[in-house]
């Protein structure tokens, strides 16, 4: 059974006029266009929408039910038409985004705030992965964007680097490597390692700055290794960004290893020419780089304060 949807915008139409004459009037119709279009509706339902013992055009009970499904239905045709036409601007349906937990979601978060001011039609899918896990799940879900820490390059690959990252080599203050100094390799593979669990399937990758003593403890996440490090339970390398706080007050404190207690990297938001991105992908870049720009900017500023 095929029902001519524009009917329901004539029944909607001639509730809120109240009659025939009136909605054939503001429809631009003849009436007996109006009643015709009624009619065909109400034998294609096989229900009485109206009233027409009335002066005015009453809607029977079951009218009032399919009328407000019918407001649904054409709500939802709209909203179809709606986004049909910003698709057809350039606007993709979908845009997946791939995060090294690593990274700081300060700015990765306002870069999605500032989108959503957009209104743009396209759907956002943020996945968090570590280590290897980033470019595996790139990989795997034909993702169109990883903020990632490393990554094996290739030729369709497209990076633009963010901001510098530092880590820094933490302890509990009451851990026995913070009350040490000039701190050897053998001697810090003495002690319970805590390290990212790469998300990858298969074989786990070894992080490059790990440091090969045989006590490693692998969590899955940055809060459960901060949560660990707090607990005294070993040592770490830690994004500074994340343990600001527990720096300045003592509960965690860097670890006076001989071979350094700090590293930078330099992460890479990655695009693949095998994607190509949208409308909705090259506004995240735009925003991710400005807004990683502005974090920069605001965390050298509170160094500087904590300098002074």
């Amino acid at each position: 059974m095929r029902i001519d949807i524009d009917a329901f915008n004539v029944l909607q139409v001639l509730v809120e006029e109240g009659s025939f004459a009136k909605a054939s009037e503001r429809l631009h119709k003849a009436q007996s266009a109006v009643s015709y279009q009624i009619k065909k509706l109400e034998q294609h339902l096989g229900v009485t929408l109206f009233n027409r013992d009335h002066y005015r055009a009453e809607l029977t009970p079951e009218g009032k039910v399919i009328l407000a499904e019918g407001q649904r239905l054409l709500q939802h045709l709209a909203n179809i038409e709606h986004l049909a036409s910003r698709y057809s601007q350039g606007w993709e349906p979908k845009l997946e985004l791939i995060i090294d937990g690593a990274l700081p979601m300060e700015p990765i978060m306002s870069a999605l705030k500032l989108m959503s001011e957009h209104n743009i039609p396209t759907k956002i899918q943020l996945n968090m992965e570590f280590l290897g896990g980033v470019q595996h799940r790139f990989e795997r879900d034909q993702a169109d964007l990883m903020l990632v820490k490393d990554y094996r390059t290739g030729p369709s690959y497209h990076p633009k680097s963010l901001p510098t990252i530092t880590s820094v080599l933490v302890a509990a203050r009451l851990h026995p490597l913070s009350q040490r100094r000039d701190i050897s390799l053998p001697e810090l593979q003495q002690h319970v390692e805590l390290t990212i669990e790469d998300s990858s399937p298969g074989k786990r990758a070894r992080d490059e700055m790990q440091f090969g003593g045989d006590k490693v403890f692998y969590l899955s996440g940055f809060i459960m290794k901060k949560n660990a490090l707090l607990k005294g339970l070993g040592f770490g390398w830690m994004p500074d960004f994340l343990i600001t706080e527990e720096l300045a007050n003592g509960e965690l404190t860097t670890i006076d290893f001989v071979g350094g207690n700090r590293f930078s990297f330099t992460p890479q938001l990655v695009s693949t020419s095998e994607r190509p991105l949208g409308r909705a992908g090259q506004l995240f870049t735009e925003l991710i780089l400005q807004e990683f720009a502005l974090y920069q900017q605001q965390q050298t500023g509170l160094s500087g304060a904590g300098l002074g």
